[in-house]
Order: C-alpha cells, then sequence, then structure tokens
C-alpha cells in the first residue's frame, strides 16, 4: 500500500476539491477505503470523542447519510445541522454558522453549500478542518473519489481507462472533481452533452453519443432542473431521452465489459431508462454503497 506523509496543517487537513490533490494523495484515500470496506464489525473505534458537524446548506440524500454512516461507524459523535431550522433562516451567514457549530466544540465540518468559492474563503478563517460535500458546479471530491474507488475495483486500475460522462456537464460538480481526479491516472476522459448543457472551461472533448459508448466506463449525469432557471433544455423528457437518454438499445453498444454509472439521484427514464438502473451492467447502488468506506477515509485523513 502506497503510504502518503499527510501534513497537520488545517488545510492540508481539509478536503476542498481533487483539482490540487495530488496523485498519491488520491492513491492513500482509495487504500484507506479498501481497508474500512474489509473490516468486518460495522463500528471502529478510530475517531471515538471526536465531534462532527454535517452541514448542509443544499438538500441531499446519499452524500448526507453516506457522511452520518462513515462518521458512526468511525465512532464519532455527529451534530446533523440544516439550513432551514437555523438563523441562517434570520439572515446569519454560512460563515457566521461555520464559525459557530466550530465554537461549540465540533472537530470537523462537512459543508454542501451553492456558492462557488465560498468554500475556500471559510476554510482560510477556520481551524477546524473542512470537507466539501458539494459546492455549487464547481467539485463534489468525495462523489469523485467513491466514482475512482467503483472503476478501481472494477477494473484493477484506473491507468488507460476510457471514461465518457454524459449529460448536463455544465452544472455537474461531479464532472469535474471526476474530470481531475481520473486525468491524474491517464484516464481517457470525454464529454457528451447537448450544446447547451456544455461547459467550455475544460480542456476534454466533446463526442457523439454512439463515440462515448465506446468507453470502459459510461456515467450518465443527472439533467439538473433546478440550476436551468431561465432556459429552456429541450422542448420535452421525451426528446432529451430519445437524444442522450441511455436506452437498452444504446447499452447494447457498449463493450462486454463496459459498466454504466451514475452520482444519482437519478431522473429514471431521462437520463437512463429504468430497466437499466439495476441491470448487470449498471454499478449505481454499487457507487452508493462504496461511499461509506470512501468518506471513513476521508473523515480519518481529517483528523488523525
Amino acid at each position: 500500500m502506497t503510504m502518503v506523509r499527510l501534513s497537520k496543517t488545517t488545510k492540508e487537513r481539509s478536503l476542498l476539491g481533487l483539482k490540487d490533490l495530488s496523485r498519491e494523495e488520491i492513491t492513500f484515500l482509495l487504500d484507506r477505503a479498501a481497508y474500512w470496506q474489509q473490516q468486518k464489525e460495522k463500528v471502529s473505534h478510530t475517531l471515538e470523542h471526536k465531534f462532527v458537524a454535517n452541514m448542509f446548506f443544499e438538500n441531499s440524500t446519499r452524500t448526507r447519510n453516506s457522511f452520518e454512516v462513515a462518521e458512526k461507524r468511525l465512532g464519532m459523535e455527529v451534530v446533523n445541522f440544516s439550513a432551514e431550522n437555523s438563523s441562517v433562516e434570520k439572515g446569519e451567514s454560512i460563515y457566521d454558522t461555520v464559525r459557530t457549530l466550530e465554537s461549540l466544540g465540533m472537530d470537523a465540518g462537512v459543508i454542501r453549500l451553492k456558492p462557488v468559492g465560498l468554500l475556500q474563503e471559510i476554510a482560510e478563517r477556520v481551524n477546524m478542518p473542512l470537507i466539501n460535500a458539494g459546492d455549487g458546479n464547481n467539485e463534489h471530491p468525495t462523489q469523485a473519489l467513491l466514482d475512482l474507488y467503483t472503476m478501481r475495483k472494477e477494473f484493477g486500475s484506473l491507468d488507460g481507462l476510457s471514461v465518457s460522462i454524459v449529460g448536463d456537464v455544465e452544472h455537474s460538480r461531479v464532472a469535474r472533481s471526476n474530470l481531475w481526479a481520473l486525468q491524474k491516472f491517464g484516464a481517457k476522459v470525454n464529454f457528451c452533452a447537448p450544446e447547451n448543457m456544455r461547459t467550455h472551461d475544460l480542456d476534454v472533448p466533446y463526442v457523439s453519443f454512439d463515440e462515448a459508448l465506446k468507453a470502459d466506463v459510461v456515467m450518465m449525469l443527472r439533467v439538473q432542473l433546478e440550476r436551468h432557471e431561465s432556459c429552456s433544455l429541450f422542448s420535452s423528457i421525451e426528446e432529451y431521452r430519445k437524444s442522450y437518454g441511455l436506452t437498452a438499445s444504446r447499452m447494447n453498444q457498449m463493450k462486454d465489459h463496459a459498466i454504466i454509472m451514475h452520482p444519482a439521484p437519478v431522473n429514471r427514464n431521462v437520463e437512463i431508462d429504468d430497466e437499466l438502473v439495476e441491470c448487470s451492467r449498471s454499478r449505481i447502488f454499487t457507487q452508493m454503497s462504496n461511499g461509506v468506506p470512501v468518506r471513513m477515509a476521508v473523515m480519518e485523513r481529517a483528523l488523525r
């Protein structure tokens, strides 16, 4: 197992994104996730007596609950914060909320928020490590780590893997984190998206859906309707499905060994047909399961 000497500074124990995280550090986290997944005992005392605040200023099901399970499996005391039941509704800033929870004795914070760039500013001003659980359309590092972990378990290595990411790339923090992480391992990444769902700030080629289906991994992205407030994406859901949805006939064009992935939540019969969500090629629920040991590794890195 590759071991990495981790800095003791708060900033370097935080996980704000994967863009600036080295291949060695990512490998370390994946190896530790594998260690935690192999443990037979569900609960460890590794981080006993440590307190963590899960601060979600955007809704979440998988990420929030996955973090909570991971934290409790490490023996941590967990405080779940939700914006709708807090002083944020009275006008308190996100920074003041984080500082308040830190002042109450939290050892670490997991945070999801909408504004891009704010998390980095907050991390510079607090003394506890922060874990990015998704910030706007910037990054979602733990989702990408569990995606890489799933791919590595499937194929044995990430080196030379071909990955197609299909769908609403413009608003996808998952696409960005996966791209930056996979490129560190020499994986070939392509995007496939309608014109009005593309972003042009990333150095990656866009390909046709037929070309995207030739990859080892076809990762479908959720159509994020809530982030397209002022424009029409397509005339109908059926039109999107017809042009960019993963149907059974399109799945049959994939390589025999290729797998289907999706960060979820899934819009069934939009970006992927209902019958494919749990088919033999799908790793969607496997990804969710892998999220727990991955987030255990991330919390361990932050606090040990």
